[in-house]
């Protein structure tokens, strides 16, 4: 019996780690990336994958490289959102939205879409409505297009030459080409802009919220209707975006 109870704190020690260097990983790892990190025998490694992945935790790309999962996905965003700092983030929020005069919100990554993780809303009656936990494509919106501009070279052309580009707008930018050189100049400045790309009749811009390390954790957004602000006049407010990302992301970038 005590071997049993060894044995099945043992496979959930290593499902847990499984778990972990999955979420941390700079990119998706293989069944052997992780039985040479974790130091777990590759019988065991895919054993513990099948399951995770039998469960919905993880997912296995076309190229057999593993991914988070939409059960691990929806975990991570419940603690997140759930966790002790809401409180804290909504005030920055709410604070920067009086600045702005407009809705603000944190997008982050999901493969190759943004989840709408948190927000405080504007309170004019002509205002955008999107849902917390809405996912939204990565190559027309502002805070995804600050994500993708975070990537390496070969990796971000490796996800272009991948993404169904499909056009939203009449504004929407559906030539890998195009959408690369403006990836390129959103890498320089550290704005991401929406220019009518998503919605007709509204605009974005967006900064990066970092960890201790300067990678991208997720995306400080901005959006309104044009009939009330330009993109020019959005990007006024880029230094109070960029002073809350620096508070934002000391209750992000958490244990």
């Amino acid at each position: 019996m005590e071997v049993d109870k060894a044995d099945k704190k043992s496979a959930i020690s290593r499902a847990m780690s499984i778990i972990e260097a999955i979420s941390s990983a700079e990119r998706p790892p293989s069944p052997a990336d992780l039985s040479h990190q974790l130091s777990i025998p590759k019988p065991s490694i895919h054993r513990l994958l099948n399951q995770l992945e039998s469960d919905g935790y993880i997912q296995t790309s076309l190229r057999g490289l593993i991914v988070p999962g939409n059960r691990l996905q929806g975990v991570a965003l419940g603690i997140l959102y759930s966790s002790r700092f809401k409180a804290l983030r909504q005030a920055i929020l709410e604070r920067l939205t009086e600045k702005t005069g407009e809705t603000c919100g944190i997008a982050i990554p999901n493969g190759i879409e943004m989840i709408y993780y948190d927000r405080v809303q504007t309170d004019w009656p002509l205002q955008m409505h999107l849902q917390v936990g809405s996912h939204t494509p990565s190559w027309c919106t502002a805070s995804g297009k600050l994500y993708l501009s975070s990537m390496g070279k070969d990796r971000r052309l490796k996800l272009i030459k991948n993404l169904p580009l499909k056009q939203y707008t009449r504004n929407t930018i559906t030539d890998p080409c195009t959408l690369d050189s403006e990836l390129k100049e959103i890498r320089k400045t550290g704005i991401g802009r929406d220019q009518e790309e998503f919605v007709d009749g509204m605009v974005a811009c967006a900064v990066p919220i970092k960890s201790n390390r300067g990678k991208l954790l997720a995306c400080l957004f901005t959006h309104a209707p044009v009939i009330r602000k330009d993109l020019n006049q959005l990007l006024e407010y880029i230094p109070a975006l960029r002073e809350a990302s620096v508070e934002l992301s000391q209750f992000i970038d958490q244990p």
